[in-house]
């Protein structure tokens, strides 16, 4: 390995099938690891005499960052990195630790409401049904004419409440910042948004001020029979709170693509509930992310190239 070359340390699994030479080339000297380390000892090997890096799901603990004295960058192919690495021990460290953006907004906001209409329809009751050998006709809903509302206001949040509106439902969001913006649907207030919803869809990044925001206290403001969606972080929802308004039937349906352990296993107390759809969190997955989320890693990663040429 020479010295400070730039490096794609874990190229794996459905990155690995989109990535290939001419995507390397655009980053002068890149050597890409197509596979994923086995272990933690392995990661810091490949980040050793590192200045750049690029990561897609490998975790930047302390133990890691501090043993790699001689990096400075690293272009992570996610958002919410709170949950990728220690953030903390980078500052400290002075390791710019920095994510890309906007890569599966549309992707994740359809997914929301796929799983917006999985639920309505009862679409995984119908088929757990079928396929034990019921014929048994369910009644459902539709969506037009229902309030959705909208926590958290980033790109996918904003994606997810276009996509909502268009399709009729009178569209409601409550964002944690005071900026203005210019929003094609209605802005009110946390109170409001969660009494008048009858889907709630959260898309709250997660740190100090959100985890566990989404508590016993919340949920009782909310409709009786409420859809509530979350494909941000697990964590924004506290999960005795959820399953406390689950087994009442306060909640309605649940649909998710987050958990607070994951892989989830198969005697977690949510797959106990009937009224609940899962999805093992590929929200963000399709083609398309996929191709954008390595396009701007790749950015990202000769930004911080330039950036460091001369440290």
């Amino acid at each position: 390995m020479i010295k400070n070359k730039p490096a794609f340390v874990d190229c794996y699994g459905d990155l690995a099938d989109r990535f290939n030479d001419k995507l390397a080339s655009t980053v002068p000297g890149l050597e890409v690891f197509y596979d994923k380390p086995a272990n933690e000892d392995e990661l810091i090997k490949r980040l050793q005499g590192r200045k750049n890096v690029m990561v897609y799901m490998g975790y930047m603990s302390s133990k890691v960052l501090n043993s790699c004295p001689d990096l400075k960058t690293i272009s992570y192919l996610s958002t919410g990195l709170a949950t990728h690495g220690d953030l903390k021990e980078s500052a400290k460290l002075g390791i710019r630790f920095e994510g890309v953006k906007g890569y599966g907004d549309r992707a994740v906001a359809e997914h929301t409401i796929a799983l917006a209409f999985a639920a309505i329809k009862r679409i995984t009751e119908m088929d757990r049904t079928v396929r034990s050998g019921n014929w048994k006709l369910i009644k459902t809903e539709e969506l037009q004419g229902k309030t959705f509302g909208v926590i958290g206001l980033g790109g996918i949040g904003l994606e997810t409440a276009k996509i909502a509106n268009s399709l009729g439902m009178r569209t409601l969001c409550w964002s944690r910042s005071s900026s203005k913006m210019d929003l094609p649907v209605e802005a009110v207030s946390l109170d409001q948004v969660l009494k008048q919803s009858d889907i709630l869809s959260l898309h709250l990044p997660l740190n100090s001020e959100t985890e566990g925001f989404i508590n016993h206290e919340l949920l009782s403001k909310t409709k009786p029979g409420l859809i509530l969606i979350n494909t941000a972080r697990a964590e924004i929802i506290d999960q005795q709170s959820l399953l406390s308004a689950l087994s009442s039937g306060h909640i309605g349906h649940c649909a998710l693509d987050v958990f607070h352990q994951e892989p989830l296993a198969k005697d977690n107390d949510l797959l106990l509930m009937e009224n609940i759809t899962v999805s093992p969190h590929s929200a963000w997955l399709t083609t398309q992310a996929i191709d954008r989320l390595i396009l701007a890693g790749l950015n990202l990663l000769n930004k911080h190239i330039a950036d460091t040429q001369n440290d």
